[in-house]
């Protein structure tokens, strides 16, 4: 049984001669080469975006707001707008003109 299974990608050939070169210099395989490359991009996506577990007070927060919405308890994205459109306009008093001279 194989431990590993087989990938096919296109590269540029400009790119695929970089990794010839690469390789020889590093007495490689092309597999062992792509194999590295892609240990350091996991490597460094999955510190760019860490995953975190949710506090108990965070999951008790979703558990409430998901039966909130299957109470029907839920307003649109459109009317949260237009609230938060309407609480922003502050009535203002109204300037005298200036009058040119």
């Amino acid at each position: 049984m194989r431990t590993t299974q087989t990938m096919t990608i296109s590269l540029p050939p400009a790119m695929l001669k970089e990794i010839e070169r690469v390789r020889l210099a590093e007495n490689r395989t092309r597999s062992e080469l792509m194999r590295e490359a892609l240990r350091t991009y996991l490597r460094t996506f999955y510190s760019r975006f860490p995953v975190e577990a949710p506090t108990k007070a965070e999951v008790a927060a979703i558990r409430r707001g998901r039966a909130e919405i299957r109470r029907g308890q839920y307003i649109t994205l459109e009317q949260l707008k237009h609230e938060l459109a309407t609480a922003n306009r502050k009535e203002r008093a109204k300037k005298p003109r200036k009058l040119p001279h």
